[in-house]
């Protein structure tokens, strides 16, 4: 038997199987909680940014809309009952898709409402938001639930309590909560559809009927038909799609540091080693003004700083090719971002950039990780189950007795 060709195992990898599963979750978990947390903390000012009380007025968003074909459900209305009721979907839906309900629909509702709001009023984003914007969209086209979601974890139990093959018993699972989810999305797909409400684009129309009709097929095919070769086409899209969009994923995380660092090096200030120094001495940038003194005071420290976050980004994208290089710099970046968040006073932005760079970490790394966090949360609910125990006993329960202590420490 002859062995396969690299290009023969290169196809059969990209179609088999989705890869990246462990970083597309942290993509999927850290865009949804950066834009959770600052809709939380925009929560007593929504009006005046993205509400009928916002300078940019409903009526001059509306007409730059016309003019760009860019989409906002937020212009479907000016009432102020249906901005909140979006606002309240975006909301949901954040927290949704960081748990990993639903994960492809949670996606679809999170990139809509990302693009609504940001949409309604173009002036107040910056770079993190235009990272967000984008990443929105990308994750529509994954399937960044396969891991750290209750999808993942339905599916495990599914299968858990599957009967043997072969036995003919048994059928797949209902799913109602997907099926009313797929019901709702379509009837409102046919009413924005009906109303031109798509921004006068044709292709974010097509990308929902598309998504909508795929995942009806989807479902009708996993239902009556799991182990048919329909089913396992729909695997081979969806694996080609989600592999493509991790690679433009990286190309964009790359592209933007390649284009910020190659702009500094046009700078003056980034050339002599001060450019730091002015925004530590910003009124507007400084929400630690003491820690910001000391650090613009050390001239050697500025220069150091200065000139590291140029090398570190100008060099990133050359060091995909060698994996301990680039684990450094990356690290390096991370810990740039966490400076920026710590000294700048931008922690969604800073938010933003790690979770993006988050798709470039090792998953050997990753599964470590998941690993810790899993027995950390297992050692503390099994502390948590023991407490009300012993309280009713009256007395102290040995260690070594703790059978649910020891089924925790082995996992």
């Amino acid at each position: 038997m002859s062995t396969p060709s690299p290009l023969a195992r290169g196809v059969q990898r990209i179609t088999s199987s989705a890869l990246g599963p462990y970083q597309s979750a942290v993509i999927r978990i850290g865009f949804s909680v950066t834009y959770l947390l600052f809709l939380l903390r925009e929560l007593p000012h929504r009006h005046e940014m993205y509400g009928p009380d916002s300078p940019w007025s409903w009526g001059m968003a509306k007409q730059l809309i016309s003019g760009n074909e860019a989409f906002s459900a937020l212009l479907w209305s000016d009432s102020t009952v249906w901005f909140e009721i979006v606002y309240a979907v975006v909301l949901l839906s954040a927290a949704l898709l960081m748990l990993g309900w639903h994960t492809r629909a949670m996606s679809v509702l999170f990139m809509v409402g990302v693009l609504s709001l940001q949409n309604r009023s173009i002036f107040l984003g910056d770079g993190g938001d235009n990272v967000i914007h984008l990443m929105a969209i990308y994750l529509v086209l994954t399937r960044c639930g396969q891991v750290w979601s209750l999808d993942a974890r339905r599916a495990a139990r599914v299968a858990r309590e599957a009967p043997p093959e072969g036995t003919g018993a048994g059928r797949p699972v209902r799913n109602v909560a997907g099926a009313v989810l797929w019901v709702v999305l379509g009837l409102a797909l046919v009413a924005g559809s009906v109303a031109d409400g798509f921004g006068g684009t044709w292709w974010l129309p097509a990308l929902f009927w598309v998504m909508w009709i795929g995942h009806g097929a989807w479902w009708a095919v996993n239902r009556y038909a799991p182990q048919s070769e329909p089913r396992t086409l729909l695997d081979v899209i969806a694996n080609l799609v989600h592999n493509a969009t991790l690679v433009v994923i990286m190309a964009e995380v790359c592209l933007i540091y390649a284009t910020a660092g190659w702009y500094k090096i046009q700078g003056s200030r980034w050339q002599d080693g001060t450019a730091l120094y002015y925004p530590l001495k910003l009124d507007y940038f400084t929400p630690w003004p003491a820690l910001s003194d000391i650090l613009a005071s050390s001239g050697v420290m500025v220069m150091i700083l200065t000139y590291g976050t140029v090398i570190v980004q100008v060099a990133f994208p050359f060091t995909l090719f060698n994996r301990r290089v680039k684990n450094v710099l990356l690290v390096a970046m991370m810990c740039e971002h966490a400076g920026i968040a710590l000294l700048l006073g931008l922690p969604f932005f800073s938010m933003a950039m790690i979770a993006a760079d988050s798709v470039f970490l090792p998953t050997v790394f990753l599964v470590w990780l998941g690993g810790r966090v899993t027995l950390g949360r297992q050692l503390l609910l099994s502390r948590a189950d023991r407490v009300p125990e012993q309280r009713r006993s009256g007395e102290e329960e040995a260690p070594q007795h703790s059978g649910s202590g020891g089924h925790t420490l082995v996992g």
